[in-house]
């Protein structure tokens, strides 16, 4: 339930702070808000499968796979210098995030294999 919580969280963190999120979608995709939007409906769906006992299998690996994808706007903050906003929004934090990855996709395919 911890992964279905933490999807939860930053899914309405997506609609919430939509504005801080466009900043750390790569320049090359336009229309930021709406792949915000996209993303944040994405994890709402995962938490919603992850934490349901029949669908948790496959909400595990869409979760994986999720956070692949969302692999490149990490970078992007990273390189950007962070966001700005105070220490969450920090160039360590950005850089710190992108390790943090690899725990978060190995969680949601642990969540899918049992």
């Amino acid at each position: 339930m911890g992964l279905a919580a933490l999807l939860g969280v930053a899914g309405v963190a997506h609609f919430v702070a939509t504005d801080a999120y466009a900043e750390i979608i790569p320049r090359a995709l336009p229309a930021s808000r709406a792949w915000v939007y996209a993303s944040g409906a994405a994890e709402l769906v995962c938490a919603g499968l992850v934490a349901a006992p029949r669908t948790r299998r496959l909400g595990g690996w869409l979760t994986a796979g999720l956070f692949v994808a969302l692999f490149p706007a990490n970078v992007q903050m990273a390189l950007d210098g962070g966001t700005g906003g105070g220490l969450l929004g920090s160039p360590l934090v950005a850089w710190l995030r992108l390790p943090l990855q690899i725990p978060l996709i190995v969680w949601a395919v642990w969540v899918a294999r049992h």
